[in-house]
């Protein structure tokens, strides 16, 4: 249910300690999780984040995902002006983002902010913290093996999340706990790259004078090819991106027959949040394993 002026008026004196005059409050999205929010003031417009989750860190977190990568990509990055919750809603309140036309460099920019963005390391794979991806826990224990932490930190809590949930039953349950021991030789051995972690065409958009900005992340440290294998789960971005980002940060030969392991995690969750409409995908790449 959209809210009355009174809940926004309060969010904006917790954040910058004064009462505003708004000149609109305009619902943008109200996903399966979320409000958007447009708070609009005379001399700036904020987007503001809502929900109901019973995790009060859940925008702590996100808020700390957007600053790590405004540290670390020349992208734009949403500023965070502040976070928390009040009266049994978690809220985030950042800057806003006015959507303009694309410029014919877009793309380009994309690969290559990305490609900075991962050149960005870590000794270990993992984050200081768990987080979030969507509603999602995520978990991420520091480990010095990807295999290892693929595993035991994205694949295991989500396959045994499901099961637990009704979602696959104990034959699929084992059947995909089998590719575990195949997976050894797969991945190109890399340092662990910071990486957006839920890039896909919903979580980036056309900012000033059409330029690239990223939003929404789910940060950790990790493989890169995550990042962009998770681009093509869904149709995929402009080639351009895929051209600019070789150029910028080559990847090692194959990883197209890499993409269908990486994209279990997302698909798991997809699977989670969604249902059983997404287990096709994991059907199909649990298959070519037997």
């Amino acid at each position: 249910m959209f809210e009355t002026n009174q809940f926004y008026e309060s969010i904006f004196f917790l954040s910058f300690g004064k009462t505003p005059d708004f000149k609109q409050v305009r619902l943008i999205s109200a996903g399966n999780v979320n409000q958007g929010v447009l708070l609009e003031v005379k001399e700036s417009k904020f987007f503001l984040k809502v929900n109901f989750e019973p995790d009060a860190v859940i925008f702590e977190k996100e808020a700390d995902g957007l600053n790590i990568l405004r540290k670390n990509c020349p992208l734009k990055i949403p500023e965070v002006y502040h976070f928390g919750r009040f009266e049994e809603r978690n809220f985030l309140l950042m800057e806003w983002i006015q959507e303009e036309k694309i410029n014919k460099s877009y793309w380009e920019k994309l690969g290559e902010g990305l490609a900075q963005l991962h050149m960005a390391s870590f000794q270990f794979f993992g984050y200081p913290t768990d987080n979030f991806i969507a509603s999602l826990s995520q978990i991420n224990s520091f480990n010095e093996s990807w295999l290892d932490f693929f595993i035991e930190s994205r694949l295991e809590p989500l396959i045994g999340k499901a099961y637990f949930e009704g979602l696959v039953n104990l034959e699929f349950l084992k059947k995909f706990r089998k590719i575990y021991a195949q997976l050894g030789n797969i991945f190109p051995r890399e340092k662990p790259s910071l990486i957006h972690g839920d890039l896909w065409s919903g979580n980036i958009m056309i900012g000033q004078n059409g330029n690239p900005a990223l939003i929404d992340p789910a940060v950790y440290f990790g493989h890169r090819e995550m990042d962009l294998a998770f681009s093509k789960l869904f149709g995929g971005f402009d080639r351009a991106f895929y051209q600019s980002y070789q150029d910028n940060f080559p990847l090692d030969p194959g990883f197209e027959e890499r993409e269908a392991i990486y994209n279990l995690y997302p698909l798991l969750v997809h699977v989670l949040l969604f249902g059983k409409s997404y287990l096709s995908g994991i059907e199909r790449t649990v298959g070519n394993f037997q």
